[in-house]
């Protein structure tokens, strides 16, 4: 049994991984950032607030639940995470982004255990979420299906196309995940594509049910994660996938990156490392 923390332990743990994301991505000169600082307290919550079932000695484990990071850049996020709870040493995250190594720029199956899907092409890891969904529920195992994906993938066809499938199947296994910082590689989601909001609206057309949430609050966080803890014994009757719209902030922790359009990727400077480092260390 994986230990379960509060929110106040959440918060200092989540601190801990940016710091270790922020050196790992300065040390190798190159990543992500925006996105690694904006999904880390909804991955924190889910892998150390009691939500994903989960054992990091059997990563292959047939009754596991499953996370896909459908928006794959945001990979250092991840992997600090899969280091903390356990499933590799720490010393893998030094090498990150390096030609050779596990720690690759996006996730890649079979490279570091704990990561289910190759990602990084975007609009694909909720189709694939569904065929885990799917098929947990043909061996009625009562495993879940957590999907992460951005809010700038939601402008691909394929995740359109997977959001009408999922409620058809009745999939009530399967929660997607939607990290809306608001901003994507070219500028500001309402510039690049005005009528993507709004966003929660759509979910609950294509039928869907739906939770908005500030994705920086654990108590906000984990209380939407937990809202289908109960499907092995059929408690929620709708059975409706689940869309988590979590409001976040670009470079979260690090005031110069936060909301900024410079920041999707980019270098780490010395002075910038030393700035975010103290700013996380408050």
């Amino acid at each position: 049994m994986n230990k379960i923390y509060n929110s106040q332990e959440l918060a200092q743990i989540a601190r801990q991984l940016r710091l270790a994301a922020l050196g790992a991505m300065y040390k190798c000169g190159s990543g992500h950032p925006g996105s690694t600082f904006s999904t880390m307290d909804v991955l924190t919550a889910l892998y150390f607030g009691g939500i994903l079932k989960y054992d990091p000695l059997q990563p292959e484990w047939n009754e596991r639940d499953y996370f896909l990071m459908s928006n794959g850049h945001a990979a250092p996020a991840l992997y600090v995470v899969l280091a903390k709870a356990g499933y590799f040493v720490e010393t893998e995250l030094e090498k990150l982004r390096q030609l050779g190594n596990s720690a690759q720029g996006h996730p890649h199956r079979g490279s570091l255990p704990g990561i289910e899907i190759s990602s990084g092409s975007l609009g694909q890891g909720l189709s694939v979420g569904i065929g885990l969904a799917r098929a947990a529920q043909f061996k009625k195992t009562g495993q879940k299906v957590f999907v992460m994906m951005s809010d700038g993938e939601q402008e691909e066809g394929s995740t359109w196309e997977a959001v009408m499938l999922a409620p058809k199947l009745k999939l009530n296994n399967l929660i997607a995940i939607i990290d809306k910082n608001g901003m994507q590689i070219d500028g500001a989601t309402s510039t690049v594509m005005p009528n993507l909001d709004p966003l929660a609206d759509k979910y609950r057309a294509f039928g869907w049910s739906v939770k908005e949430i500030d994705g920086h609050d654990f108590a906000e966080i984990t209380s939407a994660l937990k809202d289908i803890e109960d499907i092995k014994d059929d408690k929620r009757p709708d059975k409706l996938p689940l869309a988590i719209v979590a409001r976040t902030v670009r470079g979260k922790g690090a005031s110069f990156m936060e909301n900024s359009p410079s920041w999707h990727a980019g270098k780490i400077s010395d002075e910038q490392f030393m700035q975010a480092k103290n700013e996380l260390t408050k």
